[in-house]
């Protein structure tokens, strides 16, 4: 499962956003994201992906695919031999 498929399916199961809204250059706002929604974002982006998120997360995570390309970094610098992403998302209908 890709990063953006992943993502999408927690926006969708875990914040309600239609799954037809779900395209990489839709905005946080107009997916219905607050500033605090985003905060909460990156603890589920922890736990669905496996990674830690040692700082504050950047204030120019605006789009979908603005989010799918800091996972990607955070994945990248993620220590080789860990395990990935740690929790299957495969049962979100």
């Amino acid at each position: 499962m890709s990063t953006l498929d992943m993502l999408t399916a927690i926006l969708h199961r875990d914040y309600g956003v239609a799954r037809d809204a779900l395209s990489p250059d839709a905005t946080l706002v107009t997916l219905g994201l607050d500033s605090l929604s985003v905060l909460e974002l990156m603890f589920k982006i922890e736990d669905g992906f496996g990674v830690k998120i040692n700082d504050d997360p950047p204030n120019d995570l605006r789009t979908v695919s603005d989010v799918v390309n800091y996972i990607d970094a955070l994945l990248a610098r993620k220590p080789a031999g860990s395990a990935d992403r740690a929790i299957a998302i495969a049962s979100i209908p």
